[in-house]
């Protein structure tokens, strides 16, 4: 086992031999939308994603249902796999099963296997000072679905959303092989916030992230101003407090955006200062605008290990 639960990493990786090394991981979520299909391909976006943050390639996939069928119409469980296999398609691994139960409430991902070569691991630590960060997805979700339901979100916003949430990481993850990533994880449920201290982990490093360089997503903030929130944005918060700094100037409500949770968030890597601006130049190249660098990795100061300036 090359890497398994004690770390929080996205994957666990097992080697099979000097070339080869398989990738295992499960992921599954409630229904952020109404639209069954759009459900599918975001959930099994999100299952897909932890592979791509271990620098690996999906290879096959099998289907993980909790489906209320007396409630609702089977049809409605037809499109959510038939979204699903949409995106197992496109990032070209194969749906080779699964297992379904009766539930209460609708639930739906995958369980991803991967191959990744031993010595080409992605692991969310290993981060170096020097070292920049680069975000390839906006953030804001969290916010922008509980603000949806009180019809605060124009219908641009929501649509420039899902778009988000239903892009694969396939494409930045290929480009990043070409560079020397030094740590990279997908930023989910814990936030902006949660994964970069995850990136921190143990090391005696810092990171400081430039919240005016974040890539957020079309009236997020705007949600937070008005006093929008979601149900984990305090947890996410109480995860990371005391190793914390928050620039003093920065408005509360501006500040939940990096405790904001995330589904099927961008990847957020650490590489060499002299190719990060390389990266995110072939990032835009193809077609992922929103990738920006968001900060730096420096050595560790007494007391602290995420700064937000």
């Amino acid at each position: 086992m090359l890497v398994g639960f004690t770390t929080s990493d996205d994957a666990a990786v097992y080697k099979l031999s000097d070339q080869t090394a398989i990738i295992m991981t499960a992921d599954f979520i409630t229904p952020p939308v109404d639209d069954p299909i759009i459900y599918g391909q975001i959930a099994a976006a999100n299952a897909i994603s932890d592979v791509y943050a271990m620098g690996g390639t999906p290879l096959a996939c099998l289907n993980l249902i909790a489906f209320p069928s007396g409630k609702l119409p089977e049809e409605m469980l037809h499109k959510i796999i038939a979204g699903g296999l949409n995106k197992i398609t496109e990032a070209g691994a194969v749906l080779a099963g699964g297992h379904s139960i009766d539930d209460d409430e609708p639930k739906y991902g995958l369980s991803v296997t991967g191959t990744v070569h031993p010595d080409r691991i992605w692991t969310n630590t290993g981060a170096r000072p020097g070292d920049v960060l680069v975000l390839t997805k906006p953030v804001g979700s969290g916010v922008l679905f509980n603000a949806n339901l009180k019809n605060w979100v124009s219908a641009a916003a929501m649509d420039n959303c899902l778009e988000v949430l239903t892009t694969l990481n396939r494409r930045p993850a290929e480009i990043m092989q070409n560079f020397d990533i030094h740590a990279a994880t997908d930023v989910t449920g814990f936030g902006l916030a949660g994964h970069a201290l995850e990136m921190v982990g143990e090391t005696a490093i810092t990171i400081d992230i430039q919240v005016a360089a974040l890539p957020i997503m079309d009236e997020a903030l705007e949600m937070y101003r008005k006093g929008m929130t979601t149900g984990v944005n305090a947890s996410n918060r109480q995860l990371v407090t005391g190793a914390m700094t928050m620039a003093p100037a920065l408005p509360a409500w501006h500040q939940e955006i990096v405790f904001d949770p995330q589904t099927n968030g961008g990847l957020m890597v650490a590489l060499p200062e002299s190719q990060a601006q390389d990266l995110v130049t072939a990032l835009h190249s193809a077609g992922i605008q929103a990738a920006a660098i968001i900060g730096r990795v420096t050595d560790q100061q007494e007391g602290v290990r995420l700064i937000f300036s």
